[in-house]
Order: structure tokens, then sequence, then C-alpha cells
């Protein structure tokens, strides 16, 4: 059954939502900027017992942050944002339950080093490994997009590079960057490819709008995807989403599994 999972957005250091296509080196289109630190939400988060979880670091100057998230609830949220080979291990003894990496599996033209993701899993273990296949759409599907989703990778999103790459990783997540922080709908085809494949735990951002994306997404994908919600929700200064609303969806889900 599709399960709601929570998110932390820091850029500059603080609890933000943006349009996920608009950030650059210059800044981003911000959506909402949180009065509250990150680690408020975690607590809340805590609270409610929504495991699964992320925290990610759009950019640099989040450190501090993302550290007081993960000691507010260790071992209950995932870590993101600039994780590599050096790193990946202090995240985890910082309180990351997994650690989630993205551009440190491409070289700056965007070829894929698969060298590095077996490297990463070797070093942590693939089950503490959340690969980020983010993606655009292109003429031919879905292409995984990096630094900070502005970058086209040689990598695209199908069934097969799932099987390839799910040996090295416990789960993946996927962030439809064309529809990220717009809060106009999923992008259900994309949903409905990932839901054709089973072999590891996968979790969906990106366009959520109003609880009837929640059902899109149980629908299209079968159950077999989960789904993150940003700029809609209430605590992040939406409106299509409320947070109450969330958390009992899922233990509608647990009281019906």
């Amino acid at each position: 059954m599709t399960k709601f999972r929570p998110c932390i957005d820091l850029h500059e250091g603080r609890v933000k939502q943006i349009v996920g296509g608009s950030l650059t080196d210059e800044g981003a289109v911000e959506n909402f900027v949180a009065s509250e630190g990150a680690a408020h939400f975690a607590e809340m988060f805590r609270r409610d017992d929504l495991r699964g979880g992320h925290v990610i670091q759009l950019g640099p100057g989040n450190r501090n942050a993302a550290q007081e998230a993960l000691a507010s609830w260790p071992g209950g949220l995932q870590l993101g944002g600039g994780v590599n080979l050096e790193n990946a291990a202090d995240w985890l003894s910082a309180g990351a339950s997994e650690v989630i990496v993205t551009s440190y599996l491409f070289d700056k033209e965007g070829h894929f080093l698969k060298e590095n993701l077996a490297q990463l899993a070797r070093e942590i273990g693939p089950e503490n490994l959340v690969v980020d296949l983010s993606c655009r759409r292109t003429a031919d599907g879905w292409q995984v997009a990096m630094n900070r989703w502005q970058t086209l990778t040689d990598l695209p999103v199908t069934t097969a590079v799932l099987d390839a790459l799910g040996e090295w990783c416990g789960e993946f997540l996927i962030h439809a960057a064309d529809v990220e922080g717009k809060c106009g709908g999923v992008d259900a085809d994309l949903v409905e490819l990932l839901g054709t494949w089973s072999g590891r735990p996968m979790t969906y951002a990106g366009g959520v709008g109003t609880m009837t994306d929640l059902e899109l997404v149980q629908e299209r994908s079968g159950g077999r995807v989960d789904v993150t919600v940003g700029s809609a929700l209430d605590i992040f200064g939406g409106q299509g989403v409320s947070y109450r609303e969330l958390v009992a969806w899922n233990q509608r889900e647990e009281n019906c599994s």
C-alpha cells in the first residue's frame, strides 16, 4: 500500500519548499520558508511515527540544520545532498537511517560511474544506501538529472536500470523534477512505470497538490510506490493537503494491512 513519507528540504540552512527545476547557484523560486528549524519538523514526524522520510540538503550551508534534524530523530530520517564515499559513514553515525546519493554517481558531464556506486555500497552496505534517480521527462521517457536537477545524465529511468542498480542499494527515491514544487499533479505515467517494478522500496516525489494525487499514486502504482508531499502541505504553507490527513492516511493503510 502507498504510504506518505515526510520530507525536510533545506536551502541556505532553512526549511523551504522550492520549485525544483528553478534551483541554481543564484538561488531558487521559493514557495515557502519556515520560521521553525529542521529539528521542529523532525520531532513532529517522530511524534507521529512517520518513518522512511528524508532530509535533503539543496546546496551548501545546510550541514548544521541537517545534523539538528537527525539528532532529533536518530535512525528515523534518511539524509541526502552532497553524500559521497568520504562522508556517507559519518552521516550514518550522525543519525541518518540511510544516506541518499545522486551526483556522486556521475562525472561532471553526467556519465554514470558504476564503480562509485559499488564502492559506496561496499563501504556502508547496500541496505544503508538509497539511490536517487530524480529525473526529467524527455522525448524518449525520463532521464536522471543531477547538479540540482539542472544537468541531464546518460542514465534513463527504466525497469532495466532499476534491475541493474537494485543490487547495490536498499531503496530508490525519484523526484519528477519537471513538476516538483508546482502542486499541479503528479507525473502519472512515471508513477505507473515505477509501479511495474517491485524489487526495492521506492518513494516518488513531485507535483502532489491534493489527496486525490495520493489516491492516484496508489492506483497507478498498484500501491508499490510511496509518496512525499511538499509545497501543497499545510505545515509548509500549502493549502491542498493537511498534515493530519496524511497521518490518518498512513494509519488507515496500517489498519488495512
